[in-house]
């Protein structure tokens, strides 16, 4: 089974909608709006990683993030914190979190593993090199999948030794944090190998540049790049899909589902 994860950027910063949703209320109501459309995971995230983007601090994060959750634990969603701090968590948790999702890996606060396993939270584990700030300038592997592969596993294994069951683990191969195109693509193209290391993998393609860089959209334009990376991820065997526009990915994914098991059946209520 897969599922969608819906953005919710509480942020002034973001790449593609920095400053729709940084009133509580207006993040609220888009979270509801995501459900709506089929999403059954909300990724809350109160600081921007894009290119280039600026840290902001514990309180800040923690003011932003904190009244959506409460709100949002209403939808009967799955509640995801998008954070690299143990601290703000801890907070997410206490207001219905219950995935981790961390870009940095756990480098930055590696008591993020020791925090999943004590409230039985799952854990994300997404692959970066250096910072927002710094991840774009001139990204270089040996290779690509082997390099982001050892990576998570190295990861992975620390996050079990910290106490956290693998199968509560997502590995998030990182599309566009401190990649080029090519890494990109060859990420994609071989997402395969990722998938073989034994947990779910989630994949974030959402109206990233590349997807611009190669179809010479916008960066509010790039739907059909979206639904052409995450169909192609899912034949992989990714499982779990973050996306802005939660309705059309829904409808793709579920023909692109439909068609790789040769069936369809219908949804009973």
């Amino acid at each position: 089974m897969h599922a969608v994860m819906g953005i919710v950027n509480v942020t002034p910063d973001s790449f593609s909608d920095g400053g729709a949703f940084l009133d509580p209320r207006a993040a609220v109501a888009h979270g509801y709006r995501l459900v709506a459309e089929g999403a059954t995971i909300l990724d809350i995230g109160g600081e921007s990683t894009r290119p280039g983007a600026q840290p902001v601090d514990e309180q800040t994060e923690l003011r932003r993030v904190l009244p959506v959750l409460e709100e949002l634990a209403q939808t009967g969603a799955q509640l995801s914190i998008d954070t690299s701090k143990a601290s703000v968590a801890r907070a997410a948790i206490d207001r219905g979190a219950t995935l981790l999702n961390d870009v940095t890996g756990l480098r930055r606060s590696p008591e993020m593993a020791a925090l999943a396993a004590e409230h039985g939270c799952e854990l994300c584990i997404m692959h970066s090199i250096g910072d927002p700030r710094t991840m774009q300038d001139d990204p270089r592997y040996d290779d690509v999948v082997d390099d982001v592969r050892a990576f998570l596993e190295e990861r992975l294994a620390f996050a079990v030794e910290q106490g956290v069951p693998q199968e509560r683990v997502l590995l998030d191969p990182g599309i566009g944090f401190g990649k080029t195109v090519d890494h990109n693509l060859e990420l994609l193209r071989r997402l395969d190998e990722i998938v073989a290391i034994g947990c779910r993998v989630l994949i974030g393609t959402s109206r990233k540049s590349f997807l611009g860089r190669i179809a010479g959209r916008d960066v509010l334009d790039r739907l059909g790049g979206t639904i052409a990376t995450n169909v192609l991820a899912l034949e992989r065997g990714a499982s779990v899909f973050r996306v802005h526009d939660v309705a059309p990915v829904v409808d793709a994914l579920a023909v692109a589902a439909a068609t790789l098991a040769g069936r369809w059946r219908p949804t009973t209520t």
